[in-house]
């Protein structure tokens, strides 16, 4: 038995769930930009104390989704921020070495996958469900990324991707959606040919009119 003293776990959930309670009404607009961000009143929403809502804030300032000056403001930050510029570009080159990795690696259960991904995604777009579009869009480009092999890129898109989910949702809740729907079918057969400059091109171009197609 190992011989050491450790303290015990205090309830680290709820700050977790804070979070990720209070990201998601920012990603999907139930908190829209600029509102203001009082932890008193998100700790009675969340049935919480003002604690783990504090910590919460202070994370999504750092990730750009709130905006925040002590003794002056706490508020949902715009949507087209400068992090949100920045974030774009990192994804972008990010998807663009994980599809050019892929291109060779790609095998038919790969396509086959990405196909099926690309079917929810528009299933989702036609019912009105963007969580849904949202999660099947994840899936289909985490494929290429997983065939990358390349654990850095994996964990920066993961902490960069989740500042884009608001235009996600503006883009999947509109008839914008189904450009994405062609564009991914553009992808996958570029990566089922072991195409890899068409996939580039192709990826570089979904992630660039995030921003252009609104």
């Amino acid at each position: 038995m190992l011989d050491v003293s450790l303290s015990k776990v205090t309830r680290p959930l709820l700050r977790d769930e804070a979070y990720d309670r209070i990201r998601q009404a920012i990603v999907d607009g139930t908190l829209p930009p600029g509102a203001s961000l009082r932890d008193g009143d998100l700790a009675d929403q969340l049935g919480l104390s003002k604690a783990p809502v504090r910590e919460a804030l202070r994370r999504l300032a750092e990730e750009g989704l709130v905006d925040s000056k002590p003794q002056s403001y706490t508020r949902v930050s715009d949507v087209m921020s400068r992090d949100v510029l920045d974030a774009r570009e990192i994804v972008r080159v990010l998807h663009d070495f994980a599809v050019r990795q892929a291109a060779p690696r790609c095998r038919p259960a790969d396509v086959t996958a990405m196909r099926g991904a690309n079917d929810r995604f528009a299933e989702a777009i036609e019912a009105g469900d963007v969580a849904a579009a949202v999660k099947a869009d994840d899936e289909l480009h985490d494929i290429p990324v997983r065939l990358a092999g390349n654990a850095a890129v994996a964990a920066t898109l993961d902490r960069y991707t989740p500042l884009l989910r608001r235009l996600e949702h503006a883009r999947f809740s509109s008839a914008l959606a189904w450009n994405s729907v062609e564009r991914h079918t553009r992808l996958i057969d570029a990566l089922e040919k072991n195409d890899a400059e068409t996939a580039v091109e192709v990826i570089s171009t979904i992630w660039t009119d995030l921003l252009e197609d609104r």
